[in-house]
């Protein structure tokens, strides 16, 4: 039995620890993104917490509650009147803006708004662009956060980028449908080592046409099948004149996230193009301010993907954990299963101090892109819920203007309660399968 390094299960440690802390330091700033509109618009707000379960220290300052508890994997501020009276004469209820509070939602709804100067700072009596505002807070908090940590990476660290330095040249050209890397005497000689392209070479010009980037000498080669092309390459300092001809060779297509496209099938389409067996050498390379939010932009657009195609995700994920198939490496993954990612990149001392820094950033970035989409799904208990019900009120608020009718009474909360109840309890069975899944099948990046 192998004997097992301490200083790699303490890296481990401190990378689940460091997931944990971000985490906990995301969830308590979305929080914060209520708190602060809330007062600053004069709702009541009775507690401000960290995590659940039971209150490990808390203060008080003014007249809320500030505190922290076991479980630093929620957070919430209970405010007055956010649920608003289901008939007149009575007074709005206290309710929270946490998921895993609003499990017991029943609960929450008995805490009834205590005196008259409370009810007056409901938050069911703000105008409803308030209203959006203070649950927006959060999800908007998550955002920036994102650009931040995403920002730190791209500006601060880099990321491996391709550049127009030759990594290595191909002996021969072999089909991409075949499995296989070796070179067979039937395979036909790569173009580039034919015509004496060597790794380290960069590329400056194709045909006379400046190159700066892998971007602007892809489209020439891939459409300059058995056309000669002059390449030129400055190798050591010394620029030199290379005549290649690119092979007609079958290549797989992929998407703009350099994802491989498939059809109707699942099987991967290739396209016939043309190809001279060279990879490109990449860099680190610092990004500039605007590639920041292009990135945080594509993280959202593949999560709402994720979300939108939900229902069979979750089968999928079922089937794989409880039956013989593989893990979908791209599929859902829990906490427990960022939380081991974590620890293995960490872990890695092959790996740069700084590479695994900015993966861990990265990871935080992406946990904070979640919170954002996913709290704006329009359920309730999510944030997106509270926002629709508060939209929706608008509505009748503004139809009722215009047709000259009385303004009517907040949504009864009683009407929301029943599917707050089921989404929750939804939520809270998908919980429980990822937790499974990341401990029976976990995705593992070594």
């Amino acid at each position: 039995m192998p004997a097992i390094d301490i200083s790699v299960v303490l890296l481990y440690i401190l990378g689940i620890l460091i997931i944990l802390v971000g985490l906990a330091i995301s969830i308590g700033l979305h929080e914060v993104g209520h708190l602060l509109p809330a007062k600053k618009f004069g709702v009541k707000v009775g507690q401000y917490m960290i995590g659940f379960g039971p209150t490990i220290v808390s203060w008080r300052r003014g007249e809320t509650q500030y505190g922290i508890k076991a479980l630093p994997l929620g957070g919430y501020i209970s405010m007055a009147g956010m649920y608003p009276p289901a008939h007149a004469g009575e007074r709005g209820r206290t309710a929270t803006t946490g998921m895993l509070e609003s499990l017991v939602p029943e609960e929450q709804a008995e805490v009834h708004v205590d005196t008259l100067e409370e009810e007056q700072r409901a938050f069911y009596r703000l105008p409803v662009i308030k209203r959006v505002i203070i649950m927006l807070g959060g999800p908007v908090m998550n955002l920036l956060l994102a650009i931040l940590f995403f920002g730190i990476v791209l500006m601060g660290f880099g990321v491996p980028t391709a550049t127009t330095t030759i990594g290595s040249v191909s002996e021969c050209l072999v089909p991409v449908t075949v499995d296989r890397t070796n070179c067979e005497p039937a395979d036909p000689a790569a173009p580039a080592h034919d015509a004496g392209l060597e790794p380290g070479d960069r590329i400056v010009a194709i045909n006379g046409t400046a190159i700066t980037s892998v971007a602007e000498a892809t489209p020439i080669i891939r459409g300059a099948a058995q056309t000669p092309i002059t390449v030129t390459v400055d190798r050591n300092g010394t620029q030199l004149d290379r005549v290649v001809t690119p092979a007609l060779t079958e290549r797989y297509v992929y998407d703009d996230q350099g994802k491989p496209v498939t059809d109707a099938t699942g099987a991967p389409v290739t396209e016939q193009v043309g190809f001279i067996g060279i990879g490109w050498a990449t860099e680190v390379q610092q990004q500039p301010v605007t590639a920041v939010l292009p990135m945080v932009g594509d993280t959202i657009g593949r999560l709402v993907t994720t979300i939108a195609n939900l229902p069979q995700r979750v089968v999928d994920l079922a089937v794989s954990t409880f039956g013989p198939g593989e893990r979908d490496p791209n599929g859902l993954i829990g906490v427990v299963g960022v939380g081991r990612i974590a620890g293995e990149i960490t872990s890695l001392n092959s790996v740069p101090v700084a590479d695994r820094a900015a993966s861990l950033i990265q990871l935080v970035g992406g946990l904070n892109v979640a919170l954002f989409v996913f709290n704006l799904i329009p359920l309730p208990p999510l944030d997106g819920g509270h926002i629709v019900v508060a939209l929706i009120d608008g509505v009748r608020r503004l139809f009722a203007t215009i047709t000259r009718r009385p303004q009517p009474n907040p949504i009864d909360a009683a009407k929301v309660i029943p599917v707050t109840l089921v989404v929750a309890s939804l939520l809270g069975g998908l919980t429980l399968l990822l937790i499974i899944a990341d401990i029976v099948k976990p995705i593992s990046i070594l």
